[in-house]
């Protein structure tokens, strides 16, 4: 595969965020896992607030992996971790203590890290000009795979029990499984700003810092609001006398509407700018986040859900579209 400017290979762009989607569906099962184990293994919220943390402490270590990735090449690191989450996942249910718990979740957290490295960087080299378009299809892959986890989750514990969701295990072995044949021969393509002498992680760190900054302050607050209702929504559901289901559709309902919003991002800021569609959906998201706060209403967790996720594929397509030589970093 040669690097393009212009050609969008819809084939491999909807191949990775196939991958992007099933992946993620595993990394979908904790919140609505985590009523139940907090009853199993009688963890306080503040236990489960740390297994969140350990989930993902791994993307701290984002740079570094990406060195490594630039080292080694990136389609490894595809092919392997969609099978490594799965298994990790699958087996929380059979957790016999929160430090079986801790583990799992942290191996989990590393094979994400991993995964979602090198995966953008591949979908950018298969979009040409129209990159934003591109990582609307990746982000989808993901948003998607956030409404469909819990529902099948939860459906897999209403005929199997909690411990018996590792038969869902094997729909990520297999897609380890199809990305080894369908990426086997590919290589990474060299973007047109080749590296140089002067080209390295200092250097870039030290080129684009007031970027970096920018844009970790962005992701923080808007990280805040996502982690509090995509981790907590349906403990505090359940607490209000909701079911296990009712809160489980809740947070689709909350995922649904971010998938249409990750889904029209990418192409509104193909055409309207990037930043003029960032600041939008973060105005959008305050707003939205204050009226639900207020008023608890369904509806407006919808509207929420699509501003609070639409910002996803516009931050990847600023980041890719950096001039550096080290594209994974």
């Amino acid at each position: 595969m040669k690097y393009s400017e212009s050609t969008f290979n819809k084939t491999r762009v909807l191949a990775i965020a196939l991958a992007h989607h099933i992946h993620d569906i595993y990394t979908s099962f904790f919140a609505p896992l985590l009523p139940l184990l907090i009853a199993k293994l009688e963890i306080p919220l503040s236990a489960a607030a740390v297994l969140h943390v350990v989930r993902n402490i791994p993307s701290l270590f984002n740079p570094l992996l990406a060195l490594m990735a630039e080292k080694r090449g990136i389609k490894y690191f595809m092919i392997l971790t969609p099978g490594i989450t799965a298994v990790a996942m699958s087996l929380i249910g059979l957790a016999p203590s929160f430090g079986a718990l801790f583990i799992l979740f942290l191996v989990a957290g590393i094979s994400a890290a991993l995964f979602h490295i090198p995966s953008p960087v591949m979908v950018r080299e298969s979009s040409g000009d129209r990159v934003g378009r591109g990582m609307s299809f990746y982000m989808v892959g993901g948003e998607m795979a956030r409404t469909v986890g819990p529902l099948l989750v939860t459906g897999a514990v209403s005929l199997w029990s909690l411990e018996g969701i590792w038969r869902l295990m094997p729909l990520g072995i297999a897609a380890s499984a199809v990305l080894f044949v369908k990426l086997r021969n590919y290589e990474a393509a060299q973007p047109p700003h080749r590296r140089t002498k002067q080209d390295g992680a200092v250097r870039i760190l030290k080129d684009y810092r007031f970027f970096f900054f920018a844009l970790g302050a962005f992701i923080m607050f808007n990280s805040a609001m996502k982690t509090a209702l995509t981790l907590f929504l349906p403990v505090y559901l359940i607490e209000k006398g909701a079911s296990l289901w009712y809160s489980g559709i809740s947070l689709s309902l909350l995922q649904g509407f971010g998938v249409a919003g990750t889904f029209l991002a990418g192409s509104l800021s193909d055409r309207f700018g990037r930043k003029r569609m960032l600041i939008l959906f973060a105005v959008g998201t305050v707003l939205f986040m204050g009226l639900f706060t207020l008023t608890n209403s369904i509806v407006l967790l919808g509207f929420l859900g699509f501003f609070m996720f639409a910002s996803g594929p516009i931050l990847l397509v600023i980041v890719q579209e950096t001039k550096t030589a080290m594209p994974t970093s």
